[in-house]
């Protein structure tokens, strides 16, 4: 951390790029979820046309 704010960077510049990257992980981790919701329909609804087919 010294050697960043020895040249010149702010404190605040880490805390901001902190909270960055945590918005954006919160944001991917929607996404994943949706995505999550989305394949267990899916899944089951081709589980549903599989067992019919037999």
């Amino acid at each position: 951390l010294h050697w960043y704010t020895g040249e010149g960077m702010d404190e605040m510049e880490f805390t901001e790029a902190e909270s960055n990257m945590n918005d954006l992980v919160s944001e991917y981790q929607q996404y994943l979820d949706a995505t999550a919701d989305e394949e267990g329909e899916y899944e089951d609804e081709e589980d549903g046309q599989y067992a019919e087919q037999m």
